[in-house]
This record gives C-alpha cells, structure tokens and sequence, in this order.
C-alpha cells in the first residue's frame, strides 16, 4: 500500500541501474513517487539551479562524466562558471548525474542508491537487494551493514 502522505519525486534515468536501485527502494517504503524522466521532461533552469541549491553542491558536484560528452565539451577545464555549467546541463540533459531525489527531509544525489535511505526515514516494507544482488534491506525492513 502506498503512502500518499510522503510527497516525494525523482528525477530519474530508467535506462540507469543506481535510479531504478534508487526508485526501487522508494516504493519499498510504501510511497509512490511522482518520476520525472529528467531526459524526456528536463528541469528548467529554476527547477535545476534550487535542486542544486536544496543539495548543497555546485553545479560542477552534478555534472556526469560517463556516456556524456563531458570531455568532447571540455567541461574538465576550470574556467567555465557556475552559470556555464548550468547551461551545458539545461542544453544537454545527459550532463545532469542521476537520480535526483526530492523528499520532505532533504534533497540528494543518490548515488549510491541506498543514499535515499538518509533522506526517507519511512519505514521499509521488506526485504530489499540491488539489482546486482547486493542485499540493502533485511527481512525485518532494516538496513543491512
């Protein structure tokens, strides 16, 4: 059963393991997030500069490198500004490290996708393991290791 009372919502990439892991362990909890497919449906500026804001990190901590074209753009230099950065995310989507998560207790990158648990402390319905079987969640709905 889902609890409605929990507004949470991910920016999510289904093509990525970490954000289905991620997504994954939200509905374990019992809540059904709104999904926002960031690649279909990108964040507007506004949108993209408070979630950089709400996590406490510069634009360059949300950058992604791999499957990008981080390095064909060079965004490695250091000379790009905060501004520029938000720009290259906003014209290329791709750049935008994923899942974002959205919760009443917090904003975060969860990468790893247990980094979710820091910031949705609702009780886990079950069991729970990765995609790659690495158990996250024991059978009591507690956090394993």
């Amino acid at each position: 059963m889902s609890d409605p009372t929990v507004a949470v919502t991910i920016y999510h990439n289904p093509a990525c393991g970490t954000s289905r892991n991620t997504l994954a362990l939200i509905r374990n909890a019992g809540v059904e997030p709104t999904v926002i497919e960031y690649l279909k449906t990108p964040p507007d500026r506004a949108t993209l500069e408070s979630l950089i804001q709400r996590m406490g990190i510069r634009p360059r901590d949300l950058l992604r490198q791999k499957g990008t074209a981080y390095e064909e753009l060079g965004l490695g230099a250091g000379h790009w500004t905060d501004a520029q950065l938000i720009d290259q995310m906003l014209n290329h989507p791709i750049l935008i490290n994923r899942p974002i998560v959205v919760t009443p207790w917090g904003v975060r990158l969860c990468r790893p996708s247990e980094t979710v648990l820091d910031i949705l402390p609702v009780p886990q319905k079950g069991p729970f393991a990765k995609e790659d079987g690495e158990p996250l969640i024991d059978a009591q709905g507690r956090r394993v290791g």
